[in-house]
């Protein structure tokens, strides 16, 4: 029997030689579990970034999920979204998650960004090194303005003049994205995207 990863519902999924060899769709949520989550495709220009492309909108239903997944440690929900990760990335090269502290990883167990990237079997580059331990979540909008350089590349990694996609979970402000494009285009990157999960708003 196969529960809904979010309601623990039974998912009525009839197997087959497909699901024995993982090549199937794996359900892992059931209907009412995923009507919850609200499209975005919204997509964000700035001096820094060429575009931002959000999937999802920021609600009640993701805010439960990013709780459940991120600081109840369900690393199961890395598979939630996976399939729509894979589509948007499939066809992208120099693909860099944004990173966590070391701290704060330990802490946590893993890196929320690189599951959902191994789970959409989305291969990238571990180039970033985050030098603040402080979340965004607990800065105000002009604190974020005015922080220093949140990022470091490690130590013989190489930008290449070549476009570079970064990922995150959440877009809010753009800070941590903007930080992170900031630092490979002065590192000798052509330009910048970035993908997000979700689209967030200060007032949310």
């Amino acid at each position: 029997m196969t529960e809904c990863l979010l309601c623990d519902v039974e998912l009525l999924t009839k197997p087959s030689w497909k699901t024995l060899l993982a090549l199937d769709d794996e359900m892992v949520l059931c209907r009412e579990c995923l009507s919850e989550f609200k499209l975005s495709n919204q997509q964000i220009e700035n001096p820094t970034l060429k575009k931002v492309t959000s999937l999802y909108e920021y609600n009640d239903a993701m805010r439960d999920y990013l709780h459940q997944y991120k600081f109840l440690q369900d690393i199961a929900l890395a598979k939630v979204f996976k399939y729509e990760l894979h589509n948007v990335l499939k066809s992208k090269t120099n693909i860099i998650p944004i990173p966590m502290h070391p701290n704060r990883k330990v802490k946590r167990t893993f890196s929320h960004v690189e599951e959902l990237l191994k789970c959409a079997r989305i291969s990238y580059s571990d180039v970033l090194e985050k030098k603040d331990d402080e979340t965004m979540g607990k800065k105000s909008k002009i604190e974020r303005l005015a922080l220093a350089p949140l990022f470091r590349l490690k130590p013989e990694v190489v930008i290449k003049n070549e476009s570079y996609m970064l990922i995150d979970d959440i877009y809010t402000t753009g800070t941590t994205l903007r930080h992170a494009a900031a630092l490979l285009i002065e590192a000798g990157a052509r330009e910048v995207e970035a993908v997000t999960l979700i689209r967030a708003r200060l007032n949310d």
